[in-house]
């Protein structure tokens, strides 16, 4: 009798606990999200040149922003997938006429290129070089990631595209190079070359790994690291018969060589970077693919290990779907590699979210966040006549393959000859915004794809306000920007005709959501945006 009313109580408990478990969905929800892989590629938007490490179980990540300000961005993560931003290693590379977009002169595609990240005896250093700041190398050093203050040292000569690297016997080098590679031993304070150190040709000519077929992109992109007692050198090059960015590496037993090379990975332009290791003792390599308007934007590939060399890859191809969980992947989460932003600042508050960065250097005095509380305020102090000439243009990334930028405008403050809005933002731009002309507004929406601005459709603005908006369309081809705006919110009119996007020279830069406010006419004048909200959507609404 006790064995039967235990056993019915068991049936009842586990029969009531199964019902629980599938009401809630705790189960299966979980077992679900454990399932989920991460794909490729992992950040659908502007990421280049990327430089990683791992401290511990936290990964590091830095890349390439060029001429915004601030630069060198600093990202951080747990598990290769999702990453989040940290800091910045500066605030302004340097101050001269090209970054104050003075005089004709600008740092379009100059500026900070392709950095180096390492950590040593607890220190975090963050290395990059600028022909626009007079051509110098820059080594930024911190304790603190996230908090700072990152410390600068910098010194001649130029070193392209290096990589900083600390040998267990104390001394410190550069790898650098484009074509030729060279070896370039530091002083152990990292401020200048060492006199008399190590200063030696490390690969005459990457290219030559392809055989007869040379020419194409010289090999660049170094990075050096040692695993199991070997050196081990990443470049990237391509042949001359075709346009292709490919992996190179080489090894060594000694960090002055010889070294010896092959063609690690060749597969649609997937490259440039290096290896990373987690705790659990898995490889991968973290490189980047030219993805048309959006940018070069990253990808994780798995990579084992054969008679000493790293295998990229799984038969020589990039798998597009990784065997690590996929978390919450996405760059408009809570990444803060973009972020909407309502401009409500407290006391104590970030003066910016990480996600924003000036084109060019700020100039402090034409902007606010407490001009108007709740608004970014703009003024301008100078003329000029067209967008890539205007100060304080505020940006942030666009990401794929679908996404939006909103924002309302005040324009109650503008002068004749101002102009201000909302802009899918590189070289060949569009824009959606408010004109002020002979004391009357109008709505405008502006192209420049054929590279010289062209004002394509005007409609009368007979109030103060108006909420702007541009859809950026990244597949399928042709990759396109629309623009519309609204009255109230939430009807949205197009205006204009959808701009096409292209990824061209000399901004070298995906493009990017951007609220600028310029003078063409008289400087002085006010424009106040409400807020700035993204999203992942098609339509943004």
């Amino acid at each position: 009798m006790n064995r039967l009313i235990f056993s019915l109580l068991m049936a009842l408990i586990l029969s009531v606990g199964s019902q629980a478990v599938l009401a809630t969905g705790a189960a299966p929800a979980a077992k679900s999200a454990q399932a989920t892989p991460a794909h490729n590629p992992l950040i659908w938007a502007d990421v280049p040149d990327i430089a990683i490490i791992r401290v511990g179980k936290t990964y590091y990540m830095s890349s390439t922003t060029m001429h915004m300000s601030p630069g060198l961005p600093i990202m951080k993560s747990t598990d290769l997938v999702n990453w989040s931003m940290a800091s910045y290693a500066y605030q302004t590379l340097a101050d001269n006429e090209a970054f104050r977009l003075e005089n004709g002169k600008n740092a379009y595609g100059a500026g900070s290129w392709a950095s180096s990240l390492r950590y040593h005896d607890g220190v975090f250093y963050a290395s990059t070089f600028a022909a626009t700041s007079g051509g110098r190398t820059h080594v930024y050093t911190t304790r603190d990631p996230e908090r700072g203050p990152w410390k600068e040292t910098n010194f001649e000569p130029l070193m392209h595209d290096h990589s900083l690297f600390f040998d267990d016997d104390g001394r410190v080098y550069m790898v650098y190079g484009g074509g030729r590679i060279t070896l370039m031993e530091l002083k152990p304070d990292l401020s200048g070359v060492k006199p008399g150190g190590v200063n030696k040709v490390l690969i005459e000519n990457v290219n030559t790994v392809f055989g007869t077929d040379q020419g194409g992109l010289n090999g660049e992109g170094s990075q050096l690291l040692k695993v199991d007692g070997r050196y081990y050198l990443f470049n990237i090059a391509s042949p001359g018969s075709r346009w292709a960015r490919t992996v190179i590496v080489s090894r060594a037993d000694s960090i002055d060589g010889p070294y010896e090379s092959r063609i690690a990975l060749d597969d649609r332009g997937i490259a440039q970077g290096g290896l990373i290791d987690t705790p659990e003792g898995k490889w991968y390599a973290y490189l980047f693919k030219d993805n048309g308007a959006v940018g070069r934007i990253p990808y994780l590939v798995p990579v084992t290990w054969k008679d000493g060399w790293p295998v990229l890859g799984k038969d020589g191809k990039v798998p597009m779907t990784l065997d690590i969980p996929a978390g919450t992947q996405g760059v408009s989460g809570a990444s803060g590699i973009v972020a909407s932003d309502e401009f409500d600042r407290r006391p104590g508050d970030p003066a910016l979210p990480l996600a924003w960065q000036w084109n060019h250097n700020p100039e402090p005095r034409d902007w606010s966040l407490t001009w108007r509380p709740g608004h970014m305020s703009f003024t301008t102090s100078r003329t000029v006549q067209t967008l890539l000439e205007a100060r304080n243009t505020l940006t942030q990334r666009t990401f794929g393959p679908h996404s939006s930028a909103t924002t309302r405008i005040d324009v109650s403050g503008m002068k004749d000859g101002d102009w201000a809005g909302i802009a899918a933002f590189q070289r060949q731009y569009g824009f959606v915004g408010v004109k002020m002309s002979d004391g009357a507004r109008s709505l405008v929406m502006v192209s420049a794809e054929t590279d010289k601005p062209e004002e394509v459709a005007s409609i009368p603005l007979a109030g103060n306000t108006v909420h702007l908006r541009v859809d950026c369309e990244f597949e399928p081809a042709p990759e396109l920007a629309r623009f519309s705006y609204s009255l109230d919110g939430k009807t949205w009119t197009p205006i204009g005709r959808p701009s096409r996007l292209a990824y061209t020279f000399p901004h070298f830069m995906g493009y990017r959501y951007g609220l600028f406010y310029f003078s063409t006419q008289t400087a002085g004048g006010r424009v106040d945006f409400d807020y700035y909200r993204v999203a992942q959507e098609k339509d943004g609404r």
